[in-house]
């Protein structure tokens, strides 16, 4: 049972264990400041609802649900991704504060999308297979394609988390970035030294562009067939956010084609299937989702989790997790990560 000192907590991290994002310390902390219940059932979540402050996970929580837990004060969304099982019009009505994660994997991320470009504009990994097997070739013989990151026109397609932690990464190659994000005013890209652009200039004029944008009605397919064929010959794309973004077959056969080079981290379906063309294709780097999945950033969850969670137990607002946007949080059609 819950007291005025140690409010009721319902913890339900799936997909992660609990240890994933919690250290042993940072779970103790919890449970010193909080009345921790984990439902082990459908049931147990039912009967611990009533007193509840804070939900802690995304089970499902239609209207109903909601209704039978009057002093709910927040739901932190510790997955990632902000899932239609949730009656958020309800939460934003009651004032309940919907948080996410997000800002946890950005840095992550943001590092392994560097590296991905800084892979294709020198053929990294390319040239080590070759090596391997083999067949390296030496200086200038292995160097034909490459192309240097410093002062290249990059595009970015997206500037939410992602992008904001990649920017400050980007800037000591001194490029020119351009940024397509129609959901920010070209305002608060010029002011961190951005070029607002569409995103036909933003393909057309980058020799690189990494793709960022989560992925919505509007945004599904965003890079078709026609959008791909603008990107220059010669061009890199990096894939870090969310597959629906791009049409993939169209992005295959480019690569196949010889058009662009690419890196892919997220997939249409995940596992990738063991004769997927993909795998052969030797103008692709390859990357099995594991771009923001490292362990600093899954237990920084946890420390973020216990900081906002001790903040709403003291009437102050959150501060470290992502506050969903009313307007927003509705359109996004992100799957869970397998």
């Amino acid at each position: 049972m819950s007291t005025p000192h140690r409010p009721l907590v319902i913890l339900r991290a799936a997909p992660h264990p609990v240890e994933r994002i919690f250290t042993p310390d940072a779970l103790a902390r919890l449970h010193d400041r909080f009345t921790v219940v984990e439902p082990g059932s459908e049931e147990d979540l039912d009967r611990a609802l009533p007193e509840a402050f804070a939900v802690v996970g995304q089970p499902d929580l239609p209207a109903e649900r909601l209704e039978r837990a009057p002093g709910l004060r927040a739901l932190l969304n510790v997955e990632g991704n902000f899932f239609p099982n949730v009656d958020y019009d309800t939460c934003f009505r009651r004032g309940i504060h919907v948080l996410g994660c997000g800002p946890a994997y950005a840095q992550a991320v943001a590092e392994y999308a560097l590296g991905l470009a800084l892979d294709l504009a020198r053929g990294i990994s390319r040239e080590d297979r070759a090596f391997r097997a083999g067949h390296e070739r030496y200086v200038a013989d292995g160097n034909a394609d490459a192309v240097l990151l410093r002062g290249a026109d990059v595009g970015l397609v997206g500037f939410g988390n992602l992008g904001r932690s990649l920017h400050p990464l980007l800037e000591p190659f001194r490029p020119t970035l351009r940024v397509h994000d129609p959901w920010l005013p070209d305002a608060v890209l010029r002011e961190r030294g951005l070029v607002p652009a569409t995103l036909d200039e933003t393909l057309a004029r980058s020799r690189f562009v990494f793709v960022l944008a989560t992925v919505t009605d509007d945004s599904r397919s965003l890079l078709g067939e026609r959008e791909l064929g603008l990107l220059p010959d010669g061009a890199r794309l990096v894939l870090v956010s969310r597959a629906p973004v791009v049409d993939f077959p169209a992005l295959m056969r480019r690569v196949a084609e010889g058009r662009l080079l690419a890196a892919v981290d997220v997939w249409p379906e995940e596992p990738v299937a063991a004769d997927d063309p993909a795998r052969g294709l030797p103008g692709l780097v390859l990357s099995a989702h594991r771009a923001g999945g490292v362990p600093e950033a899954f237990l920084s969850i946890g420390d973020m989790v216990i900081d906002d969670l001790t903040l709403l137990a003291a009437g102050l607002p959150p501060a470290r997790m992502q506050a969903a946007a009313p307007e927003l949080v509705g359109r996004y059609r992100n799957r869970p990560v397998g």
